[in-house]
């Protein structure tokens, strides 16, 4: 875990200019989604026993579009969560107009669940209605639990696709070199994909990093898994 400094200067601007929750959920979504799916695909089709040529030409497709498709899906949805976001917003701004009072108690009520007390609670109560904007910044993450840093659709929807492109294209790597045993070297690569994505969200986690990696691989193994066995049941 990193550390940070703790003099006036360095706190006040690290807490001036908060980073939010940054983009590791979107990349380990992205590159487990991608290095599972391919190999899914690729189990399954090598499971049917089919052509090298089919399994590269579905991969391939399944990297480009799926890939498209889960980062259109991440900024929609991001985007919906920061519309809400300024709904919200909009709807505390005309509550703080019209009901002043009712927003001060509500104000009061979640300072005194942070165990303020007595006068402090008073002095503070005063000092967060004077500013319309701390009053409801305040509002937004008491009374609805929303950060006060807002989402970024672009940045999300991009880490997601460059994450599943990057370890979606792994499993391909043999078929596309032509190796005589594609197969196995793809399961083999695609297994280190999965324990290296997740000894690398270790460092985010206080897990130790070989039960996180170990996790990842047993989540893409039976993903695989089933993916082979359905191919199976359509060999000719």
């Amino acid at each position: 875990m990193s550390e940070h400094g703790h003099s006036q200067q360095e706190i006040a601007k690290r807490i001036g200019a908060p980073p939010g929750r940054g983009v590791l959920r979107d990349a380990v979504y992205g590159a487990i989604d991608g290095a599972v799916t391919t190999f899914a695909i690729v189990a399954g089709v090598a499971g049917a026993g089919l052509s090298p040529f089919i399994i590269i030409a579905l991969g391939i497709a399944n990297v480009l579009a799926d890939g498209f498709s889960m980062a259109a899906a991440n900024y929609s949805g991001t985007k919906a969560e920061l519309d809400n976001m300024r709904r919200i917003r909009k709807i505390e701004e005309l509550h703080i107009q019209n009901y002043p009072e009712g927003e001060r108690l509500e104000v009061r009520e979640i300072l005194a669940q942070k165990g303020l007390r007595g006068d402090i609670l008073n002095q503070a109560t005063d000092a967060i209605t004077k500013d319309r904007e701390s009053w409801i910044d305040l509002m937004m993450e008491g009374e609805y639990g929303l950060s006060g840093v807002d989402p970024h659709p672009v940045k999300s929807a991009v880490t997601t696709f460059l994450a599943f492109l990057a370890a979606g294209i792994v499993p391909l790597f043999p078929f596309i070199l032509g190796l005589g045993n594609a197969f196995s070297v793809s399961a083999a690569l695609t297994m280190m994909t999965f324990f290296a994505i997740g000894a690398l969200k270790s460092v985010w986690s206080l897990s130790p990093w070989w039960q996180s990696a170990g996790e990842t691989v047993v989540i893409g193994g039976m993903a695989a898994a089933i993916a082979f066995f359905v191919g199976t049941l359509f060999h000719a």
